[in-house]
């Protein structure tokens, strides 16, 4: 039987014996699924498997298996390739059958040629997907998936990791060496021919990758050596680092979307032949004169070289939920681990929420009702959409943040700490006028270029306006204005294709941090009435992380994620009850309770139920949630009287 190195280190030669011994039958595709799953099962598996989110694609032994958490920023289209082949010796006319399935490169034995007019050969179809690791997703998701266990696993199951079990075996060659190659590709052409592609083991092995040391965590441009121009990795967001993917899936690509969380197990591949062959391509010129500039922009954008955006060819993949190491992958298994690991953290809920209201209390210098919204807010999801309208968003402008103090910028980190993605967008005429929110179609490339907006489901957008000042808004300035209002109203981007545009609809929770109202629209405004006034904001809003110990953080972390994922219903007698509450509160003051206000009532309700680990609507949270409503409006009206202008 094969050992865990092997189906780790060589899962092709695994692949090789699965085909070997089922060809002609076509299950063999299948059972090399099957084995690989129950492999993954096996012990936490998943956990020995090295993850290019946390290790330099130098470090990892090509044809290895691999895993990447990932954002879909692109789709390409649908490529052809031989899932079999057959090779022929001339001399001897010996025939043998090999799979092209999981591999870039079609390999043959020595003195041996690929048969194009072969009956045998099987030609079947592929997706590329273009990978991006999850846009803002903050440091402690990283570090927690590389360092430690998840809280749902066994504390007696040990974590191997991926950074000792896999070390570069090739030989190290110098920077001159590798400018040589750079400079002079043919050399490595011939390098590459002179080790005979053809030696009868993979092609994928025949040369090793040239480790980059300005690799593709730099940011979004690396220098690619067969481009004139930098390689764009197309990340959405500024100053984002890890890899970029060409993730090949062979198999339900249709359940796949653009801005999809997976996380793929698959063959890595970094064959530096690809790149050599697409230089070759693109140096062609048997192309036509007016097509060769297209060509040439697109091949250098769907083919880079594998040794900066490498490929995964995919055996396994799922969509996630989420992405919080702390939780189990899927909350929707019965698996007893899952419902042992939630039912015991549900019953330890109340301390859990004590406590992060009170961080949250401090945090918004010791404003307890702001920071009851804020919890409300953070556990807010859209759950279901009627017609065009999003259900269950919670986009909340707290206004009456210092602007002097840089407050909002020491509030973002604190919930950096919270929260798996977020980022941070500072709004000013300048910002708004230079950067790109909305992504759009180049049809030149034939790729969607990323904007701002282009972010992964539930992740936490905090909107600074506290800095904003008046200033000309041009037409790309008000283009991304309309656009955050659009996301914040009906959780949707329209992506520009030039010659339409095309809904793509989001789950992002917004939160507006302003001195007034927010010139955003919003779903409740929150006045903040800070208690007391540090005065050296940075030491204070620092001392409240130290002061937290790391397993109450983390505490905080899937209190927040999991909450989130709780289905939610209210009793028809509760239901009753709700509406004819809402009649006496209309006979009373007609004038101030609109339906806007019971739907505000039964978002806040439920987030506050769910808050409590309570799934359905009680009497007693709907009180709660009235009560918190008429204080939030008394607070705005207080303000107002003491402004004399509107909030």
């Amino acid at each position: 039987m094969p050992c865990v190195g092997d189906w780790l280190n060589s899962p092709l030669s695994i692949v090789q014996g699965i085909f070997a011994q089922n060809v002609p039958n076509s299950d063999w595709e299948k059972k090399v699924t099957e084995y690989f799953k129950e492999k993954l099962k096996e012990n936490n598996a998943t956990n020995w498997v090295p993850s290019l989110n946390d290790v330099p694609v130098h470090y990892l032994k090509p044809n290895s298996l691999v895993k990447f958490r990932c954002m879909v920023q692109d789709m390409f289209d649908p490529e052809f390739y031989m899932a079999v082949y057959e090779t022929v010796d001339p001399n001897t006319n010996a025939r043998v059958l090999h799979f092209g399935k999981y591999r870039d490169v079609a390999e043959c034995g020595p003195q041996q040629e690929i048969d194009l007019n072969s009956s045998q050969t099987v030609t079947s179809e592929r997706q590329t997907l273009y990978c991006v690791p999850v846009p803002g997703e903050s440091a402690w998701v990283k570090e927690i998936s590389f360092l430690t266990e998840p809280a749902y696993v066994s504390a007696s199951q040990a974590r191997v990791s991926p950074s000792t079990s896999y070390t570069p075996s090739r030989h190290k060659r110098s920077y001159e060496e590798d400018e040589d190659m750079d400079l002079h590709p043919s050399k490595q052409k011939e390098q590459h021919m002179g080790k005979s592609c053809c030696s009868g083991s993979d092609i994928h092995g025949c040369v090793e990758p040239k480790r980059l040391e300005t690799e593709a965590s730099a940011g979004h441009h690396v220098i690619s050596p067969n481009c004139s121009s930098p390689l764009d990795l197309n990340f959405p967001l500024p100053g984002e680092k890890g890899p970029a993917c060409l993730v090949k899936v062979y198999e339900n690509w249709e359940s796949f979307k653009v801005n999809d969380m997976l996380e793929v197990f698959g063959v890595l591949s970094v064959d530096p032949v690809l790149s050599i062959v697409n230089s070759e391509e693109r140096d062609s010129s048997t192309l036509d004169p007016m097509e060769c500039m297209d060509t040439a922009e697109e091949q250098r954008v769907h083919s880079p070289p594998a040794s900066l955006v490498p490929r995964i060819h995919v055996i396994l993949a799922q969509k996630l939920q989420h992405i919080n190491p702390l939780l189990p992958a899927c909350l929707n298994e019965e698996e007893s681990k899952t419902c042992e690991f939630v039912s015991n953290f549900m019953s330890e809920l109340s301390p859990v929420r004590a406590e992060l209201l009170g961080f949250l209390t401090h945090a918004l210098l010791g404003d307890s009702l702001a920071a009851e919204y804020l919890i409300l807010h953070l556990i807010s999801t859209v759950y279901a959409r009627r017609d065009v309208l999003p259900l269950g968003k919670f986009t909340i402008n707290l206004s009456g943040c210092p602007r002097s103090s840089a407050f909002t910028e020491h509030l973002y980190r604190l919930i950096q700490h919270l929260v798996p993605a977020s980022y941070h967008l500072r709004m000013s005429i300048e910002s708004m006028n230079q950067s790109r929110f909305i992504p759009h179609k180049d049809y030149t490339a034939n790729r969607l270029v990323s904007g701002l907006l282009q972010l992964a489901s539930n992740t936490s957008l905090v909107i600074d306006e506290t800095q904003l000042e008046q200033g000309q808004l041009d037409t790309a300035g008000v283009r991304n204005v309309t656009a955050l209002g659009n996301l914040i109203t009906w959780q949707k981007v329209d992506y520009d294709f030039n010659y339409h545009r095309m809904e793509f609809p989001c789950n992002i929770n917004v939160l507006i941090t302003s001195e007034g109202r927010s010139l955003l629209p919003s779903d409740c405004q929150v006045h903040l009435q800070p208690q007391i006034i540090p005065p050296n904001m940075e030491e204070y809003m620092s001392s409240l992380l130290t002061a937290v110990l790391p397993s109450v953080l983390n505490k905080f972390r899937i209190y927040l994620s999991l909450l989130r994922l709780l289905d939610y219903s209210i009793s028809d007698e509760v239901t009753k009850a709700v509406e004819e509450d809402f009649v006496e509160m209309r006979k009373n003051n007609p004038e101030s309770v609109t339906a806007d206000d019971l739907h505000k009532m039964l978002l806040v309700a439920r987030f506050l139920s769910l808050s409590a680990g309570q799934t359905t609507l009680s009497r007693e949270r709907w009180l709660r949630a009235k009560q918190l409503e008429a204080l939030r409006k008394a607070r705005l009206q207080q303000q107002q009287s003491v402004n004399g202008n509107e909030l």
